[in-house]
């Protein structure tokens, strides 16, 4: 180990730009065997690892590096699914720049270790060998019921499983997954990654009800009646409109709109054709990963331009600094310190640009995040044939939360304990819907805690 001092950081191949924008297939290579072991070698094995403090999941990081260095890829699998759901999926989506990597004692100087291309590598290594998450556990004789098959919802699964609970998991979509699947590019993350993972979870005994929503299709008042536990990981699903005038035109789109279209379409699904981008000028205004999701997405679906309008500056992105630069490199334009007034539309209704302001960014008082003011008299139009808005999401307060005698708080988000249990004795919830959007690893931990939670609970009912 601490090979630091004669090996760069190696961060792992990508796909040649002209390639790549013409599918959705990922764009970064799988480490070899040994660019991981050097690569995992560098690691300097910190008293006290500061990766292993900034990763929400408490990941075995340290253990699993020396593990990799040491060519010993079954004690690396082993750990790395042991505190994560779905390692091969956090090393490809979790931010590590802001997390792990972020926080890595390296960083001064010598450059992060690439923990999150190591985790990829181990599981992808790992199931190229035949491994798989294995469960050997005595069953416990309860069933929980899971709603909602995102991130949160299929960790909670994961762990119940691995308590000897049975489970059964109702999701509205066709496809498990939630984010994953229908949110999530596939240059990011390749959808046979997911339902691979899926795939198994129902190998060790978990029933999934697809397009099955919860107060139409199936009542909570069956679900109470049938289920031991409920487990609820619905997310935060609604996107956030603009307070500005013809935000609603025709040719304007919530984030999630088009990308879960386009996935939609990727599988041959049913999908709405009137959300189109191809010939078309399009605008995106935002500045995290949704709205480099959306970049990047119109320019595989054929833009004729793609521009990105941000607030602040690139210094103050709430998104990972890789995927600004991947969007840089496809060809998608960045205009930063404006901010939208009003959708201009055209006399069908249609927007045909956006006015904007210029904006500049003041000191906070107490050494806050910087302020963003309007520079008075700046207004100017971008043209654009779409507008499209990914400006975060919001939780939803789904009837059958009152049905169930849930209470929610002032943004409709769920109220729960410290155990993760809701207001309704049995009724458990974790992910978005509890705290609003976050990251995949946060809903992660939270559906991990919460089935670790009911397990106690069930464990004292005879």
């Amino acid at each position: 180990m601490q090979n630091f001092f004669n090996l760069n950081r190696l961060a792992p191949k990508k796909r040649g730009v002209i390639e790549r924008v013409k599918d959705f297939s990922e764009i970064y290579e799988i480490y070899t065997e040994g660019d991981a072991k050097s690569q995992a070698g560098r690691c300097v094995q910190c008293g006290d690892p500061y990766c292993l403090n900034k990763c929400p999941l408490s990941n075995y990081i340290p253990q699993w590096l020396k593990a990799t260095e040491g060519k010993d890829l079954d004690l690396a699998f082993k750990l790395s699914n042991q505190s994560s759901p779905f390692p091969e999926i956090m090393g490809r989506v979790c931010p590590q720049d802001r997390l792990c990597e972020g926080d890595c004692t390296l960083n001064d100087g010598y450059g992060a270790i690439t923990i999150g291309s190591i985790e990829t590598y181990i599981s992808e290594e790992g199931f190229k060998n035949g491994m798989k998450p294995e469960l050997d556990v005595e069953k416990m004789g309860k069933k929980v019921a899971v709603i909602g098959a995102g991130p949160a919802g299929l960790s909670a699964a994961t762990f119940l499983l691995r308590e000897g609970i049975d489970v059964d998991l109702y999701d509205a979509q066709n496809q498990a997954g939630g984010l994953l699947t229908y949110g999530i590019p596939g240059f990011k993350l390749d959808k046979h990654v997911v339902a691979r993972r899926v795939k198994w979870l129902k190998e060790q005994g978990m029933t999934i009800y697809n397009n099955s929503v919860v107060g139409k299709d199936v009542q909570i008042g069956e679900l109470t009646d049938k289920y031991d536990a409920i487990f609820i990981g619905v997310g935060a699903t609604k996107g956030r409109m603009p307070k500005i005038k013809n935000a609603e035109a025709q040719n304007t789109y919530l984030a999630m709109e088009l990308l879960t279209n386009v996935q939609k379409k990727n599988f041959g699904e049913s999908y709405d054709e009137s959300i189109d981008v191809k010939s078309k000028n399009v605008v995106v205004i935002g500045g995290g990963d949704t709205a480099m999701d959306c970049l990047r997405t119109s320019l595989r679906e054929g833009a004729d331009s793609v521009k990105c309008l941000y607030r602040r500056d690139a210094l103050n992105m709430p998104g990972s600094k890789k995927e600004y630069i991947n969007a840089k490199e496809e060809g998608v334009e960045f205009v930063f310190n404006v901010s939208p007034k009003e959708v201009i539309v055209n006399d069908e209704g249609k927007a045909i640009g956006v006015e904007m302001v210029k904006t500049k960014l003041s000191q906070a008082a107490g050494g806050g995040r910087a302020k963003v003011e309007e520079i008075e008299g700046s207004n100017y139009v971008e043209n654009a044939d779409v507008v499209i808005f990914a400006l975060g999401f919001d939780t939803i307060d789904y009837d059958f939360y009152a049905e169930a005698g849930i209470e929610t708080g002032k943004w409709g988000e769920i109220l729960v304990d410290r155990d993760f249990q809701t207001t309704t004795p049995g009724i458990f919830a974790g992910g978005d819907c509890i705290r609003g959007a976050d990251l995949v690893v946060t809903a992660a931990r939270d559906g991990r805690d919460a089935a670790i939670n009911i397990a106690k609970e069930l464990r004292k009912i005879k």
